[in-house]
């Protein structure tokens, strides 16, 4: 039976990745090092378009580190899906090596080809970077100032049912099995990471959401390692909700400005996140940061809009997301200072530019000229 043979290759994998993240090293202290090399990627459709205007605008923003050499901006390219289908590989090695020289990464959206697409089976290149580069964190604020909503999520984002997306077991012609991995070690690093923001900034309230009643094994040890957690923290309020529930507590005005921090498995994750991305005004106004202890990548919600490209109107793409993902670059980094002053100006320009995304309103060009008169 070969598919037995699937299953123990896959459980042996798993095994040797905890092992790994046991040995893995302390979080690195971006704003202490010397330099730092930041990967720009642009990605598919719309992705080269919406890269260029961050590009510009950190070159003016970060211009005196630039100059210095303790900030460089390296071009990486090769992460298209002509070339990873032409060499057969999710993140073709070259590229993937080019990157790994790289301490952070501005990446564009790349493309996964669907089921009905016609394409080669190649996995989610964001997949295979997160594992490639043990982003075990995904992290999406989102802010609505007139319902008094401030949320931040901390999605896993190397486990659940995206670890193991494209190596399901097909069994016979019957059965289809796909799978969903949680460990102790990815869940509690998760947690830790979550309830050290909460604590740092005010104590917020923490919220755990899973399908624990009906997904016993894999969201039930979630739920109970985030509460091991939430032990070391007596001082923040913690709860749990199960997704379903949830999705609805987002949308009532009654009670969603009570929550703060969010904590979710990866597949939930996915879904809740864009559906508060919705309500704050489309995932074009968030970016996403996918926090490691050696590496961390940061890029925009959404995808890479081949509507756009196929009706010639890349050029009117929206880079807000993007540019807001740049802004948690720059924390990340420690420059404060500089993440507050392009944040405003993204403010400004989403209050005054119109970007419908449809090839009227304003073009991306002039999205980033109009914020670099403001930084």
């Amino acid at each position: 039976m070969p598919y037995v043979e699937d299953f123990k290759q896959i459980i042996e994998e798993q095994l040797a990745r905890v092992q790994r993240i046991k040995e893995g090293g302390d979080a690195t202290d971006f704003s202490a090092k010397d330099k730092i090399v930041i990967g720009i990627v642009g990605g598919d459709g719309i992705g080269p378009v919406i890269m260029q205007s961050v590009r510009e605008i950190l070159q003016k923003l970060l211009a005196e580190e630039i100059a210095s050499g303790k900030i460089q901006l390296r071009r990486i390219e090769g992460l298209t899906l002509e070339n990873r289908i032409a060499k057969m590989e999710t993140v073709p090695q070259d590229v993937l090596e080019a990157i790994k020289e790289c301490d952070l990464l501005l990446k564009g959206p790349t493309t996964t080809p669907g089921k009905g697409d016609n394409l080669p089976n190649i996995e989610s290149a964001n997949v295979k970077l997160r594992r490639e580069l043990d982003l075990f964190a995904n992290v999406r604020p989102v802010a609505i100032p007139e319902k008094n909503i401030d949320w931040i999520f901390y999605r896993e984002n190397t486990e659940g049912e995206y670890a193991l997306g494209s190596r399901g077991v097909n069994i016979g012609d019957e059965i289809s099995v796909d799978f969903k991995v949680t460990t102790d070690v990815g869940t509690i690093r998760l947690a830790r990471a979550a309830y050290e923001y909460a604590k740092n900034n005010g104590n917020k309230n923490v919220s755990i959401v899973t399908k624990a009643n009906i997904m016993k094994k894999t969201d039930g040890k979630f739920l109970k390692l985030c509460y091991d957690v939430a032990k070391d923290y007596p001082q923040i309020n913690t709860d749990d909700w199960y997704v379903d529930i949830m999705a609805a507590n987002l949308i009532n005005d009654q009670i969603n400005s009570r929550f703060n921090v969010f904590i979710l498995p990866n597949l939930y994750g996915d879904i809740i996140t864009d559906e508060a991305a919705q309500m704050q005004g489309g995932v074009g106004t968030a970016g996403s940061a996918n926090i490691g202890n050696k590496y961390a990548m940061f890029e925009a919600i959404h995808g890479s809009a081949p509507r756009m490209v196929e009706e010639g109107i890349k050029d009117y793409a929206n880079p807000a997301s993007i540019n807001r993902a740049s802004v948690m670059m720059l924390r990340h980094m420690g420059l404060a200072s500089k993440a507050e002053k392009l944040e405003r100006a993204l403010d400004v320009a989403a209050s005054e530019l119109d970007m419908p995304g449809d090839g009227t309103g304003n073009t991306a060009e002039e999205f980033t000229q109009f914020v670099l008169e403001r930084i």
